[in-house]
């Protein structure tokens, strides 16, 4: 946390600070204003999803504001406060300004406001049960919908509201508590009737939070107020004087170029506004990898064999992308057509009724070509309620160049030891070379794949047959411990912000010497060396430790069906030419045999073109083969899955266990205060979802 700076001192950093952006207006130095003067900071308060620590670039608002000064080459940093605390230390003149802030009269005399940015929607929260509708004309006049409900309890959060619903609530009966979670509880219990909230934070909380809730709430439409975001400035400060009509008149500028709307997109917030042309238009919700960046290319034949569909992408990073269909689904808002998910979804949602099976394939789609491991993580009670568009395990690939320069070598299934002997010897950051490279970003899908893996591999378990978490156990803290001492002595500086993106890209650019993950990287990394880049790039299993068991594991990337969507025939018709065996030979012809999507035909490992572009091929197959979701660890667990769980729960599990454990990572918590905290939230999760009585 940085050290709060008294009233006099913050006063004048922030004279100097906007001294330097006065000077660039004049044109005088722009580069020399962001080369010579201090950071612009501005506290960010936490509103997920559009604000928060653990977002992708702490989310869309701050997000906005620092890609508005990038383009004015100006420097910007951002902290996380409380509310309370962020415009306390703007008014000090420590912080130059806060965010993001609504329009709330009770703020005029402290703060003047920038112009707005798209912010929060908000609706009526109520339990499914509830028999309760608003009028159509709800949206058009909210405060006579709400007068209308003038003897139910309302709940709200003491953060301040929009003008207009802050006038439109003060005659009703109001519960105020501190977060909007509290309100959540306080709904699913019966303890007040309905609450005020943006359905995106609800479905967050929900997902993340609180999943036994999910399906038992809903949002009503329509909508009742829309609150654009501000970033607030203290009234009279040097700050207000010269950045707020920078900041106005960017933001103008990003509106009318799109990027503004580019930006939304880019963090899964975008409306559903589209063209009203007649046409189906099919929603795809997918991430953003080098294989779905194909897809979304080639899909141009797609649509032109389909005239009577257009294609909308949702393409975001793995961990929005994760949040927003969860919690698209938590609210059943149906958001998407077409989404991208893996095996634990599939096994969890087909059963909460929330997919469509997958059936009236023809005899083309070739079915049965499909390899049987990867079909079987599909299926549900005989259905297939996904088609996998690619499948992998995990394995470990290193630089042959670098090993050969340092005299050793990678055996053919490393251990953990051997693996961390070796990142020792190849680490050298003097010369830009990082030992090792693995996932930190925290997440399900993200660090706690990796995460996963080693938990197992060292003998641990979630938990014991009876559900009692064993996350706080030696396995656990043998396997974190050296996960943490290994990439803070030979990883990437600030490795909690890498995921698989990011960690992929260090060991293109050569950066570095061992990377363990995902076995898909292979196609891109040999199709890179082919492309002329001189990159030797060997490969081996995944390390172990104790155990050989759980080592490795298995996912699928596979496209599903909404139960939601309002186009499942234009939804099927995608699915079905993503997945097809005419789809991979599509890829082949346009991108080359080592790009094609890998485990999931077994007719693809029978080609001999693409036996000789991926050298790997064999290894991928075993690696499928012998990943036993079903027996992950030495000793019996009562779940299915190595690095995610097939729990309709692993969600918020996995988020709230990641998290702990990228704390340690950066140095926030130790070790063992990361795991004692993880096993109380697990704990609580569980036993608010009825276990272990299942």
């Amino acid at each position: 946390m940085p050290e709060r700076l008294s009233p006099a001192a913050g006063l004048l950093r922030g004279i100097a600070a906007s001294l330097a952006v006065w000077l660039s207006i004049l044109g005088w130095q722009v580069a020399g204003a962001a080369d010579g003067a201090p950071p612009l900071r501005f506290g960010v308060v936490e509103q997920e999803p559009y604000a928060g620590a653990s977002l992708p670039r702490l989310g869309y608002a701050p997000d906005l504001i620092r890609s508005l000064f990038e383009r004015l080459g100006l420097p910007v940093e951002f902290v996380v406060y409380p509310p309370e605390r962020a415009s306390s230390l703007t008014e000090s003149g420590a912080l130059d300004g806060w965010l993001p802030v609504h329009p709330d009269p009770a703020l005029a005399d402290r703060f003047e406001l920038s112009d707005g940015f798209p912010g929060k929607r908000l609706g009526l929260l109520k339990r499914r049960e509830m028999a309760l509708a608003l009028p159509a004309s709800a949206g058009d006049s909210p405060a006579a919908a709400l007068a209308a409900l003038s003897g139910w309890r309302l709940g709200t959060t003491r953060a301040t509201l929009p003008g207009e619903a802050a006038r439109a609530v003060s005659g009703l009966t109001l519960e105020r508590v501190a977060t909007d979670l509290q309100n959540l509880d306080k709904l699913a219990y019966g303890r007040i009737d309905l609450v005020l909230i943006d359905p995106y934070v609800a479905a967050d909380l929900l997902a993340l939070n609180r999943p036994h809730l999910i399906d038992r709430l809903e949002v009503l439409r329509p909508l009742l107020f829309a609150s654009d975001f501000h970033v607030g400035f203290a009234r009279g400060s040097p700050a207000a004087t010269r950045l707020k009509p920078l900041i106005d008149k960017e933001l103008a500028a990003m509106r009318a170029d799109g990027t503004l709307a580019a930006i939304v997109a880019r963090h899964g917030l975008a409306t559903d506004e589209g063209p009203e042309d007649g046409r189906v238009r099919l929603r795809i919700g997918t991430v953003n990898n080098p294989d779905m960046a194909i897809m979304q290319a080639l899909s141009v034949h797609f649509e032109a064999d389909h005239p009577d569909v257009t294609l909308d992408w949702r393409v975001l990073d793995e961990g929005t992308l994760r949040r927003r269909v969860l919690a698209d689904l938590a609210l059943q808002e149906g958001r998407f057509d077409v989404v991208t998910l893996g095996p634990n979804e599939v096994q969890t949602w087909s059963r909460a009724g929330w997919l469509r099976p997958i059936d009236g394939l023809g005899p083309d789609y070739e079915l049965d070509d499909l390899l049987p491991t990867v079909r079987d993580s599909l299926t549900v009670n005989g259905s297939l309620y996904a088609l996998p568009f690619y499948a992998e395990s995990s394995m470990t690939y290193y630089r042959r160049d670098l090993m050969r320069e340092a005299g050793v070598s990678m055996p053919s299934h490393p251990t953990i030891d051997e693996i961390e002997a070796l990142a020792a010897r190849l680490h050298d950051p003097e010369r830009g070379v990082f030992g090792i490279c693995l996932r930190g970003k925290p997440g399900w899908g993200e660090n706690m794949a990796v995460v996963g893996t080693l938990i197992h591999t060292f003998g641990g378990r979630w938990f014991d047959m009876q559900w009692q978490p064993l996350i706080d156990s030696p396995a656990w803290r043998a396997a974190i411990d050296w996960y943490v001492r290994v990439l803070n002595a030979y990883g990437p500086p600030d490795a909690v912000r890498n995921g698989y993106k990011e960690s992929l890209a260090l060991f293109l650019d050569g950066r570095c010497a061992i990377w363990i993950d995902a076995t898909v990287a292979a196609g891109q990394l040999f199709r890179s060396a082919d492309g002329g880049k001189p990159l030797e790039v060997g490969f081996a299993a995944a390390p172990f430790a104790v155990t050989e068991r759980g080592a490795h594991w298995l996912w699928t990337w596979a496209l599903a069906i909404p139960r939601t969507t309002r186009h499942a025939d234009a939804a099927m018709r995608f699915v079905t030419w993503a997945t097809s065996k005419a789809y991979v030979d599509m890829v082949a012809a346009d991108k080359g045999w080592v790009a094609v999507p890998p485990g999931t035909r077994q007719s693809t490992y029978r080609r001999p073109e693409y036996r000789r572009a991926a050298p790997f091929a064999d290894f991928v197959v075993s690696a499928l083969n012998t990943a036993d979701v079903r027996r992950p660890a030495t000793t019996p667990v009562p779940y299915e899955g190595i690095q995610v769980l097939n729990l309709p729960e692993f969600p918020a599990l996995g988020h709230q266990v990641g998290t702990a454990i990228a704390d340690a990572l950066a140095g926030r918590v130790t070790v063992g205060q990361a795991l004692a905290q993880a096993q109380r939230r697990v704990s609580k999760v569980l036993r608010d979802a009825g276990y272990p009585a299942r």
